[in-house]
């Protein structure tokens, strides 16, 4: 657990700051940002743990609802962490809403507006060759940075003697999902189960 976090107002204008410039980066959602998150929210300012940084994603994509929720988890870990963790009363409770508000609105603001700025004038100039360009133009950097945030994940588990199960689980669920039309929610219950078996 980390220890008690002292977080001034500066911190966490810098944490909204830091989201709200990912918010603008976030091409293909908020996961996609999520190396960078690492490196800040784990490397450089330790106000998460690998492990709650981890658990925020993972939870987020088991649960249903919108993918954007890992991001609101960091911010309840880091409110929670400044708070001192579930002993802290409504102190850590205030922090930890606070860490979401941060959060949620850093990521979604900025994008939300330039999204509907752009996709306005976008929709009204649909014919010119630079926007056909453009569209086509981002599938690769979207791909690149979902394999991007798929290594991070894959990296915190660091045993691969141990975890072959699950890399091979993941080859197999990529080729799948490439391949055949099978929903994503049967890919994630057949993960769980398989996790439940202890198989993985």
């Amino acid at each position: 657990m980390n220890p008690v976090l002292q977080l001034s107002a500066q911190d966490w204008l810098s944490l909204f700051n830091h989201f709200a410039s990912l918010s603008l980066l976030a091409v293909g959602g908020a996961i996609t940002t999520a190396p960078d998150m690492h490196r800040y929210l784990v490397d450089e300012t330790h106000w998460l743990s690998e492990a709650q940084f981890t658990s925020s994603i993972a939870l987020a994509q088991a649960a249903p609802g919108p993918n954007i929720l890992f991001v609101a988890l960091m911010g309840f870990n880091v409110g929670m962490n400044a708070g001192a963790g579930l002993g802290g009363g409504w102190m850590s409770t205030g922090l930890a809403s606070l860490g979401v508000l941060l959060t949620l609105l850093g990521i979604m603001l900025p994008s939300s507006v330039l999204t509907y700025t752009a996709t306005r004038w976008a929709h009204q100039h649909r014919e010119n060759l630079g926007i056909r360009a453009f569209k086509s133009g981002m599938a690769p950097i979207v791909i690149a940075l979902l394999l991007a945030t798929a290594w991070l994940l894959t990296l915190s588990h660091n045993q691969p003697a141990r975890d072959w199960p699950l890399y091979a689980l993941t080859a197999l669920t990529t080729l799948v999902v490439w391949r055949t039309r099978v929903h994503m929610l049967w890919l994630i219950g057949l993960g769980a189960v398989l996790g439940a078996l202890g198989w993985v």
